[in-house]
C-alpha cells in the first residue's frame, strides 16, 4: 500500500521516511538512468543548512550528491556558509566578543552590513553555532539552533566518503564558488584552495561536481578532471562577464559556448517551462539540472499549493513528476526525501 502524501511528509519531518536507492551515483549520472537528487546544502528542508546533521539527513534519505556552498575564512581555509556575510546562519550577532566585528562591504557590486567570513580565522569560526536561515518559514528547524559548529569543505568531503562507506553507495560532493570574483579581488582566491582539496583527496568524476555562477570561475578548474557545472540566474548576468546575461548565456548559442567549458548547466526552475531548454542543453552535450526545489507554497507554482498558509506543504510530488517528465538530468532540492520518493513513482 502507498503512503498518501501527508503521511510521506510527517514521516520524513520525524526523520523516520528513511530512502535508499539501488544502484551507486555517478557524478555525472546515475547507474540506473534515473536524475541525480542533489541535497541543497544538505537536507535544509529539515535540518539548517550547512550542518553535518543536514548532509547526513540527506543521505540517509536518499540524496546522490550534496552541496556546500564555499567562501573563505581569514587564514584562507574554505568553510561552507550560504554567503560569507553570516548573521542569518549563526549565532554570531549574539555573540558580544565579536560585536566590532559588524561591518559594510561591497560584495559583487552590492553593499552588505553584517559579519563576514573573511574577518573571522578559522578558529574563531569555530566558537560559533549554525542556526536556522528561514526561521518564519521553517520554524520546525530552529529546534537545532546552536547545537552545530561551521564546517570546512574538507570536513564534508570526510563526512561523503564516510557516509559513502556505511550507504555503500558514492556520495558526491557538489561544491559551488561563491563570489569568486570579490574574494580574489581581496587576496582570498577561491580556487586554488579548492583545487588542492580535490587533488590532495583525490576526488574524482564520481566524486566531485564543481559549480559556480561565475565562467570565469570554472574556467580556472577546467584542468581538474571533474565535471564542471554553470549555474544561471533568472535576472541579470555573470559577474565577472559585464554585458553577458543569463537570457543570452540560455540560447542555443550561449548553451554552444558553455559546452567549450562545462558539462552541466542549473538554470531556475522557472526558466524550463514552457521553454526548448532541456532539449537544447542536451543538443549541446550538456546535463541540466534546475534549482532549488522546496516543499512550501510559497515556492510552489500556484496549481501545486494546498492549505492557506504560505508555509503549509503543497503538492511536492507533483512538481518533481512534471520536471522528471521534461526530462531533466538532476534536481537541487531542500527537501531530498521527497525528490527520492518521486522518482521512484
Amino acid at each position: 500500500m502507498q503512503l498518501g502524501r501527508r503521511s510521506l511528509l510527517l514521516a520524513a519531518a520525524a526523520g523516520t521516511a528513511t530512502v535508499t536507492t539501488a544502484t551507486p551515483a555517478g557524478a555525472g549520472f546515475r547507474e540506473d538512468g534515473g536524475p541525480v537528487v542533489i541535497g541543497h546544502r544538505g537536507a535544509a528542508g529539515w535540518r539548517p543548512e550547512h550542518t553535518a546533521p543536514s548532509y547526513t539527513y540527506a543521505v540517509q534519505t536518499g540524496a546522490d550528491w550534496i552541496e556546500p556552498d564555499l567562501v573563505p575564512t581569514k587564514d584562507h581555509v574554505l568553510v561552507v556558509r550560504h554567503e560569507n556575510e553570516i548573521s542569518q546562519t549563526t549565532d554570531v550577532a549574539r555573540r558580544p566578543e565579536f560585536a566590532d566585528r559588524r561591518t559594510t562591504k561591497t560584495v559583487d557590486g552590492r553593499a552588505v552590513t553584517g559579519w563576514f567570513t573573511e574577518d573571522f580565522t578559522l578558529a574563531e569560526l569555530k566558537t560559533l553555532r549554525a542556526v536556522e536561515r528561514l526561521p518564519a518559514v521553517r520554524d520546525r528547524n530552529t529546534v537545532f539552533d546552536g547545537r552545530e559548529e561551521i564546517m570546512t569543505f574538507q570536513e564534508v568531503v570526510d563526512l561523503a566518503r564516510r557516509l559513502s562507506r556505511e550507504h555503500g553507495r558514492t556520495i558526491a560532493v557538489f561544491p559551488e564558488t561563491k563570489h569568486p570574483t570579490y574574494f580574489r579581488s581581496i587576496g582570498l582566491p577561491l580556487e586554488p584552495k579548492l583545487t588542492a582539496v580535490i587533488r590532495r583527496n583525490r576526488l574524482g568524476r564520481r566524486e566531485c561536481v564543481v559549480q559556480s555562477f561565475e565562467p570565469t570561475s570554472l574556467r580556472r578548474m577546467t584542468g581538474l578532471g571533474v565535471p564542471l557545472w554553470q549555474a544561471l540566474g533568472t535576472t541579470g548576468g555573470p559577474y565577472d562577464l559585464p554585458g553577458r546575461t543569463y537570457t543570452q548565456m540560455m540560447t542555443p548559442t550561449g548553451l554552444a559556448e558553455i559546452a567549450a567549458y562545462a558539462d552541466w548547466i542549473g538554470p531556475d526552475k522557472a526558466s524550463l517551462v514552457g521553454t526548448s531548454l532541456v532539449a537544447d542543453a542536451h543538443a549541446a552535450g550538456l546535463r541540466i539540472g534546475p534549482y532549488t526545489f522546496r516543499a512550501e507554497n510559497q515556492f510552489l507554482p500556484a496549481r501545486f499549493r494546498h492549505g492557506s498558509g504560505p508555509n503549509d506543504f503543497g503538492d511536492a510530488f507533483a512538481e518533481y513528476a512534471l520536471y522528471y517528465r521534461m526530462g531533466v538530468d538532476a534536481v537541487v532540492t531542500d527537501f531530498p526525501d521527497l525528490a527520492v520518493i518521486a522518482r521512484r513513482s
